[in-house]
Order: structure tokens, then C-alpha cells, then sequence
């Protein structure tokens, strides 16, 4: 390859990414889940009868107060050890503060989201279609498979970690909450700064966790209560 060839490889690599702010509103985009079919029998009496299905984004997030939180890869160790365990375990303190569900969405298909969160102990949704993604999801945090990064790639969270263990397209770390797919507060990792072949990679977990993510809550929370509490004595 010529030396032109060169300079746009590595011109990719250098390249900052732009992602969406708050005040945005998150794409409404839709995505293709396993969902269990409870109309049809499964010809295999272990297993239940997952069909697929496409789910627009609105159908989760609109008109609802929801977390949403994006990492690089299921089964990673810091999304597994850190990031996901960390919002099923305040799941139940984060909907006290008037938040209707939280979400993970990561660049992986279907199949490897719902094994990655048996394989974390979620508890699965086997009965309820109260979400258009259950029954066959889970009834804590529920997992979003983005696998062809269709959501990251137009939140601007996207970026290459191919030097870095070959992950190719990831989405990088972040959480956020969405007002009725409106963008409220947004939390993302290393200021900020997406970049392919990030010298970090994608370890850094300092401002996407659940307890961030709980602090922000609490202080929007007694603001609110504060604020109604002037009210009333006017």
C-alpha cells in the first residue's frame, strides 16, 4: 500500500468523536432482540421459544424517566466485575429516585447479551410482557444488544479499540439518564474525549458508575424536595 493508504489509516486512529449532549435527544433507532414467543411451543422441552424481534428505541425509553448505560463489551472484566454489577445492585435505590428502568447497552448480538447476563446471575423475565424486549430478558437491568452498533454509532459513542486486544467497533463507556428520549445528564468516561486506539482503552470506569449515577439522583432528588417545600410554605 502506498504511502497515502498510511496517512488515512492513521488519520483514523487519531480522530476525537463527537457524542451527543445533553438536551440531545438519544436516536430512535431500532434494534433486533430474542424474544420469548409464548404462543408457540418449543420443540425442545428444555429450552423456550425465542423469536426474533424488532424494537425501536421509543418503544423502551419514550415517556419514561429511565438510566441508560453503554459498555464495551459483554463478559469484558470491568463490565463484568464493575459496571453491570454495580447497576443491578443499586437497581432498586436508583428507581427510588424517580427513575423507571435502567438499560445496558453494548455492541453484541442478542445471543451473547442474554448468556453474559445468566452468566452474572440477572434473574430472567420469563413471563411478563410489560416491555416490548420481555418476556426473555431480564427483571432488574436489562441488556441491549446494539450488535451492529446502530444506537452507539449515532449517539457518537463509537470508536475502534483494534490495537488493544482486536475488539474492532466498540461503544465507549458511559451512562446517561433520558427524560422521554431526551437526554437529562449524561456521564462519559475521560472527559469525554472518544478516541480510537485510546491509550486508556476501554478500562476507565470513573464517572459512568452507579454510584455517580446515584449521587447525581439524590441531588436532583433534595433539590426537588427543597423546591416543593418553599412551595408550600408560600
Amino acid at each position: 500500500m502506498g504511502s497515502g493508504g498510511s496517512t488515512l489509516a492513521t488519520t483514523k486512529y487519531v480522530e476525537k468523536h463527537k457524542h451527543l449532549k445533553e438536551g440531545d435527544r438519544v436516536p430512535d433507532v431500532p434494534l433486533k432482540f430474542r424474544v420469548i414467543d409464548p404462543t408457540t411451543p418449543s420443540p425442545d422441552p428444555r429450552q423456550h421459544n425465542f423469536v426474533w424481534k424488532d424494537i425501536m428505541i421509543s418503544d423502551m425509553l419514550a415517556g419514561k424517566r429511565v438510566v441508560i448505560f453503554g459498555v464495551p463489551g459483554a463478559f469484558t472484566p470491568v463490565c463484568s466485575c464493575d459496571h453491570l454489577p454495580g447497576y443491578e445492585n443499586n437497581y432498586d435505590s436508583i428507581l427510588r429516585h424517580g427513575i423507571d428502568d435502567v438499560f445496558c447497552f453494548s455492541v453484541n448480538d442478542a445471543f451473547v447479551m442474554r448468556h453474559w447476563g445468566i452468566a452474572q446471575g440477572l434473574e430472567e423475565e420469563l413471563t411478563s410482557c410489560a416491555l416490548p424486549i420481555n418476556p426473555g430478558n431480564f427483571k432488574r437491568v436489562k441488556l441491549v444488544p446494539d450488535g451492529a452498533a446502530k444506537f452507539s454509532r449515532a449517539m457518537g459513542m463509537t470508536c475502534h479499540w483494534d490495537k488493544k486486544g482486536g475488539f474492532g467497533l466498540r461503544s465507549w463507556r458511559y451512562s446517561a439518564v433520558v427524560k422521554d428520549m431526551v437526554i437529562e445528564k449524561i456521564f462519559v468516561e475521560v472527559e469525554g474525549n472518544i478516541e480510537d486506539d485510546s491509550p486508556a482503552g476501554p478500562e476507565p470506569l470513573m464517572v459512568s458508575d452507579a454510584n455517580t449515577m446515584l449521587n447525581y439522583l439524590s441531588e436532583v432528588s433534595l433539590k426537588a424536595t427543597i423546591t416543593d417545600t418553599v412551595i408550600l410554605k408560600q
